[in-house]
């Protein structure tokens, strides 16, 4: 494998195609297919998002891939925002549609038509619906697998309120989901931001999104959420009788946790230079068995294999037994490179004593565990891992903010990766100049203010324009 460190494009390039992640060579430009390894993966993932979902009160539904143009058109900006992407479905077979439809670049224009149908009542409310699904977008910039293509794999969730109060609750509760489950479950850290106002959703009042650190020191946005106010509901008269019989407008918001997205943060964040180090909870296969055969005790080794195979595997772990002919050095290599978290050797000295050689992704150390304790010594090794891959993200990450208080300052702090905090004159409409110069002269992009911390500048002055600092915001490179 490439250094990842040193030359982190290579290794990501290396470790998609090794670890047989996907394969890019599909005909269609900026389109990918996802194979089995990473798929697997992805769907332990979609478990647990959606199951975090539900437990926060949201049920699941399936809408159509196909939005009328006219419905598309309804919200102006919404409209503004995501038509230079959308891919046109204008003919069924030899015949022109009578109206153009898009494939979802993301579904409120289907789904909101239908929730004004829906809710008649305050007693219809809160209303909160995910659907797990694909979405497609014309992307312009350079694609790459799990991180950016044309066709993506995500959760959107689409809530409606009777009050404001209540939608910026779900805002909260959206970012403690992505805490509870990118954070602590997959192991990859982030920081939420509060886009500026050019930067924000089409058709949002606010919006707030995750942002986490690739090992070269770039940003990769993960799950965004947001207040979207009235707005849609206006457009597709999405309304309520209160309790006086008034009719009001819902209060809306939407979440979006691009599952392919967040694998590509933990592929990167966690792997090594040996190749992937998955969450015990997310590896396709959780304990591989690898024979060491020596001699004329084949038979009996790979009885013993298939025998512990069963064992473990009815204590819900997923195991492999490698038979394939080649060395136990190769599978040695080729398991810890798919990111296997457990290895147990089985040879004839194990075979007499029933006393393994087992070994953690990771872990410097080989251990010798007998066999009635096997189960539980996985136990224990599945939750280090687990701890050390948090430990390890977030010691990382939290080097990784700086700060500056002249541009010249930030030209050079940018150039190091991850997050520099600058003294800014305002995220509203009339700070964009600021931040369009930003991009422009050192390729920095302004994420927003933190929304976990209230940060106001004293006497300080904005790092472009010299006015008076209203705001800390961080600046980062981009994916």
């Amino acid at each position: 494998m490439k250094a990842k460190k040193s030359n982190f494009s290579e290794w990501y390039t290396e470790i998609t195609k090794e670890a047989e992640l996907c394969d890019l060579r599909y005909n269609v430009k900026g389109f990918v297919v996802f194979r089995p390894w990473s798929v697997q993966s992805m769907k332990k993932m979609y478990d647990i998002y959606e199951s975090e979902l539900e437990a926060h009160g949201h049920q699941p539904a399936w809408f159509p891939a196909l939005i009328p143009e006219s419905n598309f058109l309804k919200e102006g900006e919404h409209v503004k925002g995501f038509v230079p992407e959308v891919f046109w479905v204008e003919r069924a077979g030899s015949d022109a549609l009578e109206e153009k439809l898009a494939m979802r670049p993301t579904s409120e224009t289907a789904m909101y038509q239908m929730y004004s149908l829906w809710i008649q009542g305050a007693s219809d409310l809160p209303l909160k619906i995910y659907q797990s699904c694909q979405v497609w977008r014309c992307e312009t910039k350079a694609t790459r697998p799990f991180i950016r293509s044309r066709e993506f794999y995500w959760i959107e969730a689409h809530d409606c309120f009777a009050t404001k109060e209540g939608a910026m609750a779900q805002v909260h509760e959206d970012m403690g989901m992505a805490e509870t489950v990118i954070h602590m479950q997959f192991g990859v850290p982030f920081i939420f931001f509060r886009r500026p106002q050019w930067d924000k959703f089409p058709g949002a009042d606010d919006t707030y999104a995750a942002d986490c650190l690739m090992p070269d020191g770039k940003v990769l946005q993960l799950p965004s959420t947001h207040m979207l106010g009235q707005n849609f509901a206006k457009v597709f008269d999405v309304k309520y009788l209160d309790g006086t019989g008034t009719s009001q407008y819902v209060w809306q918001t939407c979440y979006g946790p691009a599952i392919s997205r967040i694998y590509a943060a933990i592929i990167s964040q966690h792997g090594d230079d040996k190749g992937l180090i998955m969450p015990f909870a997310l590896a396709p296969t959780q304990v591989v068995i690898v024979p060491i055969v020596k001699g004329g005790n084949e038979k009996e080794i790979e009885q013993k294999c298939n025998e512990l195979k069963k064992t473990l595997s009815n204590s819900g772990l997923r195991i492999h037994c490698d038979f394939t002919p080649n060395t136990p050095g190769f599978k040695f290599n080729q398991w810890e490179m798919k990111g296997v978290p457990v290895r147990i050797e089985i040879g004839a000295r194990e075979l007499e004593s029933s006393e393994y050689v087992v070994a953690r992704r990771g872990a410097k150390e080989k251990s010798k565990v007998k066999e009635k304790d096997l189960a539980n010594a996985i136990a224990k090794m599945a939750g280090e891992l687990q701890s050390d891959i948090i430990s390890i993200a977030d010691k990382w990450f939290s080097g990784m903010t700086h700060s500056a208080s002249t541009l010249s300052d930030l030209e050079k702090k940018i150039k190091e990766g991850g997050f520099v905090r600058v003294p800014f004159c305002s995220t509203e409409m009339d700070g964009e100049k600021c931040a369009e110069a930003i991009k422009e002269k050192m390729s920095g992009n302004v994420r927003g203010t933190r929304f976990d911390k209230h940060e106001k500048p004293k006497d300080e002055k904005c790092v472009v324009c010299g006015q008076k600092a209203e705001e800390f915001v961080y600046v980062a490179r981009q994916y």
